[in-house]
């Protein structure tokens, strides 16, 4: 598009240059190369994976720690129930796998 030029809506070049901002072409290549469509998603899919391992691990590190501290309160009926939990977490983070 020209500058300091405004197109008018529904000219053709007012289209193309729609076309032209939402990459159309470029997506039309991808679909034309399956083998970078495939590299890209299995790439995307990765890393969506491992950002999802990631924050899972995060949070159920902070939910644990958070319960050893109530654990650590001694509440009469809750402290009990956490300190359970936190026994049987431990446990399994104790046992072999393999």
């Amino acid at each position: 598009m020209r500058p300091g030029k405004a197109r008018r809506f529904g000219t053709p070049h007012w289209i193309a240059d729609k076309m032209e901002l939402s990459r159309v072409a470029e997506y039309a290549m991808l679909l034309n190369r399956p083998w970078r469509l495939i590299w890209l998603n299995l790439l995307a899919g990765t890393s969506r994976g491992v950002g999802i391992a990631i924050g899972f691990t995060f949070f159920a590190a902070t939910i644990i720690y958070v319960l050893q501290v109530l654990g650590k309160l001694n509440l009469p009926i809750i402290g009990d129930y956490i300190a359970d939990i936190v026994r049987i977490v431990q446990h399994q983070l104790e046992l072999s796998t393999y």
